[in-house]
């Protein structure tokens, strides 16, 4: 079994997929990759971000991405995030834009989301890594099957998870899904070449408004 490094509690929810042929094949790429010089975002002590500062017990919400940012200081291993002092790309300025319609507060424009992740919101990419670059370019190397267990996970270890599912590659995991137990919540992408089919989606007080009913904290989206 590989050793990876990745937050106690989804390494032991998640210790039968470290041995499978799948993600040892996973492994040697990004080694082939390193050792042909290419460079991979996001560096690889980021690789896990969003299961460190989101423990699976702690698992309220699931916003799930698919690539990781390819441009340089981008990618922070978080879905739809970049580091403070980078300006945040369309797809966050629509989402902090839906956030202000929907629930009539100010977004400070900050496109560090760890504060969502450190309350239980999941920031999850379908594709945990990218070359510099080029756009799912390890979309085909094993990181789907990983993130399918990471969700299959979710809705069979916790209870009441709110998921957010924007676009149709995030739909196409709702199956993965027990929607008896948990929350789906779909809408068209946040990219502007969705032509603002997003906006008016009410997800994060909707989000909210389920939280609450089921007895849980509801999560603070202002930054």
């Amino acid at each position: 079994m590989i050793n990876v490094k990745i937050e106690e509690s989804w390494r032991e929810a998640l210790s039968g997929e470290f041995g499978k042929p799948y993600f040892e094949s996973l492994v040697q790429h990004l080694h082939a990759e390193k050792a042909a010089g290419r460079t991979i975002f996001p560096p690889g002590g980021q690789i896990f971000r969003a299961f460190e500062l989101c423990p699976l017990p702690d698992v309220k919400v699931v916003i799930l991405g698919q690539d990781p940012y390819h441009g340089y200081g981008q990618a922070m291993g978080l879905s739809f995030s970049v580091p403070d002092g980078v300006t945040a790309p369309p797809s966050l300025k629509n989402i902090f834009k839906e956030i202000e319609d929907d629930l009539g507060i100010r977004m400070s424009g900050r496109p560090n989301l760890e504060p969502w992740a450190r309350q239980g919101v999941l920031l999850l990419n379908a594709v945990l890594t990218v070359r510099a670059g080029e756009p799912t370019s390890h979309a085909g190397i094993g990181w789907q099957e990983f993130t399918d267990a990471v969700i299959r996970c979710i809705s069979d270890k916790c209870e009441g998870v709110v998921f957010m599912l924007w676009g149709s590659y995030a739909k196409s995991k709702a199956p993965l899904i027990d929607s008896s137990k948990h929350f789906i919540l779909q809408a068209a992408h946040p990219s502007p070449l969705a032509r603002g089919a997003f906006f008016g989606c009410r997800h994060f007080s909707q989000a909210n408004a389920i939280l609450k009913a089921e007895g849980r904290e509801p999560i603070d989206w202002q930054l």
